[in-house]
């Protein structure tokens, strides 16, 4: 059985009980009886308060009642927050404590604020408040409201945060003189809605928040408002109406009285800008776009430096890294790539060719003994967490078609790279480990469903930096009677050295020579090469990629709902690199890096991570999502022809 329905009066009947307006030091009682005695022993003339030198033994002064009730230590003092009204009433019930009867109460109150009371129905004792101008509700369980409870004095009538799905009980019979509504942070659905602001309704309205609704009818809605001559101040935003490009201007250019729209000032220059744009509305775009860009990561450790030196049987293991972040899914759009998206991120990749040019060229040698020894525990528990984290000797599909296969492939992977429900998972482009990998990504999300995009803002998205570690093995292990592979490559790679030195020898010597002969030659020369390099990559099998999420985190969007043109940041997991593997890079870029200048750069970057201040850099991403929104008439006509 449901609890009955909590009335707006018995709300404040209840607020008044807690205000303790007939009890110490408040009201009549011992503490003050001389100076109330009742009306039977005294004369017309004693009904009068005596004055303070009057004041009986045991009894309270009129001012130390007040301190008592006004001074923020005592324990009658009131909340902090309470308004002024609840002030005035409890001095009032020190001073004239026979003036608190109903009939004051009634005639008194011009303003009623209910707030966050558990209010859900408004009753017809509200109509006993004959001076009432502002009604103040928000924060309730109200749904609907029995226009005829409400006082025709009524001017401001806030109803923010309840669960009204329309507006339509409102136009019963809506009190004349209103000046400001207010419905946001509702549950306001629907293209019909608009029928509901005009002035048949409300023909003095100022002020009209609708703000964080359903609203999706831009023309609908600007077309009711028109109506409303004496309209100054509008607040949209957070309805889906509002991500559509254009949506200020369109509505500025539509309402030439308005003042301030979702809380900014209507300057006379943004009326020129989109001066004629109301007249185009058919041509407006009914669609949000917004472009995904995800700059540098900083801060990745160079996993490759854990890994032993492959031998002539491999393992060949090479890394990449890349980003992910969810994005709502379109019933059009992108909606149609989530399986392809997804199985981008956990399947193998399909071919071995594109492996073979990320295996390096010459195997990195081993560090220094002293460095080695230090990380050959930690080599083995960063593998091992590979290993426990990716799942990877489990095979991964190449497509995912249904929930229910997502659902079986979801415990074989971290959680987080699996998309939320009703979300597409997107990547950027794999890349090589470096100190500052660039990303360089840019998407562009046009999106039809607006009230989808609406609640995927309201949640937000999640950004992931993922490692991908590959390992490939040669598809016909070498034989102990024949050479390594290794050697063999070795081999064939100083016969070509040799091969070159020759040649240049005889340039030198004959430099008259024609070259003609020369450039047909070399081309030849760079096909066989390519050609056996082609073959080595073909000798070498793949096994599916280990993936291991190096941080991931929310990023909130909620701002793009509030005005903002974009929500720009820098997501900070952490610090993953440690002082050991930071040694261990740089060492290694030494060995490589053959220019002197470099060598200086990486001994002075060695000398300073030895040091005892040192402190590596966090791991990081740069992500920006901007609604794109039109800045001028030219500009919308331009951009937003379907």
């Amino acid at each position: 059985m449901e609890p009955p329905a909590l009335t707006v009066s018995a709300a404040v009947r209840e607020h008044l009980r807690k205000l303790g307006l007939h009890e110490f030091p408040c009201g009549t009682g011992s503490w003050n009886k001389s100076r109330f005695l009742p009306q039977t022993c005294r004369a017309w003339r004693e009904l009068i308060p005596r004055e303070e030198d009057a004041v009986g033994p045991g009894e309270e002064t009129v001012d130390a009642l007040l301190g008592l009730v006004c001074c923020p230590h005592s324990p009658w003092a009131l909340l902090e927050g309470s308004s002024a009204e609840d002030r005035f009433l409890r001095e009032l019930a020190v001073q004239n404590p026979l003036m608190l009867k109903d009939s004051f109460f009634y005639t008194y109150f011009r303003s009623l604020r209910v707030v966050d009371k558990q209010v859900s129905l408004v009753d017809k004792d509200l109509l006993k408040f004959v001076k009432l101008e502002e009604l103040v509700l928000s924060a309730n369980q109200i749904k609907e409201i029995d226009t005829t409870n409400l006082p025709p004095t009524l001017k401001v009538l806030e109803l923010y945060g309840n669960k009204m799905t329309s507006m339509e009980c409102l136009c019963t019979r809506p009190p004349p003189r209103l000046q400001h509504l207010g419905l946001g942070h509702n549950k306001l659905l629907g293209p019909l809605e608009s029928v509901y602001v005009t002035s048949d309704y409300w023909p003095n309205l100022v002020s009209l928040d609708l703000s964080f609704n359903d609203l999706t009818d831009l023309q609908g809605m600007v077309a009711g408002l028109r109506t409303l001559r004496h309209l100054r101040l509008l607040v949209l935003q957070g309805n889906p109406l509002a991500l559509v490009p254009c949506y200020r201007g369109f509505v500025i250019d539509s309402l030439s009285g308005l003042c301030v729209l979702d809380d900014i000032t209507v300057a006379s220059s943004e009326k020129h800008l989109f001066r004629g744009l109301s007249h185009s509305g058919d041509l407006l775009a009914h669609e949000a776009r917004l472009v995904v860009t995800v700059g540098h990561v900083r801060g990745v450790l160079d996993s490759s430096v854990l890994d032993p030196e492959p031998g002539p049987q491999g393992p060949f293991i090479a890394y990449s890294y890349y980003v992910t972040y969810e994005f709502v899914e379109d019933e059009e759009g992108e909606g149609n790539e989530y399986g392809r998206v997804l199985a981008e991120i956990v399947k193998p990749s399909p071919s071995t060719e594109q492996l073979g040019e990320d295996i390096p060229k010459e195997p990195v040698k081993e560090a220094e003994d002293s460095v080695e020894s230090g990380l050959a525990s930690q080599s083995r528990s960063g593998e091992l967490e590979v290993s426990v984290v990716s799942g990877a000797s489990v095979p991964l599909p190449r497509s995912i078609d249904s929930a229910e296969e997502l659902a079986k492939l979801r415990p074989r992977l971290d959680p987080r790279l699996c998309p939320s429900p009703g979300t597409v998972l997107f990547s950027t482009v794999r890349k090589p480990w470096s100190d500052v990998i660039p990303c360089d990504y840019k998407m562009q999300h046009t999106l039809k469903d607006l009230v989808l995009l609406k609640a995927f803002l309201l949640s937000g998205t999640t950004v992931t930096i993922v490692e991908e570690k590959t390992l490939s093995w040669p598809a016909v292990p070498p034989s102990p009677s024949n050479p390594s592979a290794a050697e063999k490559g070795k081999g064939e790679k100083d016969k070509k050295g040799k091969k070159k030195d020759k040649e240049e020898k005889d340039k030198k010597g004959n430099d008259g020579k024609d070259k003609a002969g020369k450039g047909e030659k070399e081309p030849a020369k760079e096909q066989k090469g390519s050609k056996k390099k082609k073959e080595l990559r073909q000798d070498l099998r793949q096994d599916p990629p280990v993936l291991r999420v190096l941080g991931s985190g929310p990023v909130v969007l909620e701002p793009l709902l509030s005005g903002e043109p974009f929500v720009s940041t820098v997501c900070n997991f952490g610090v993953v690199r440690t002082l050991e593997t930071d040694r261990l890079t740089l060492y290694r870029d030494s060995k490589k890096n053959k220019s002197k200048k470099a060598k200086k750069e990486i001994r002075i970057s060695l000398v300073s991570v030895y040091e005892s201040d040192y402190r590596p850099d966090p791991l990081t991403v740069e992500i920006q999502i901007q609604l794109i929104q039109g800045r001028s008439t030219e500009e919308a006509l331009r951009g937003l022809v379907p």
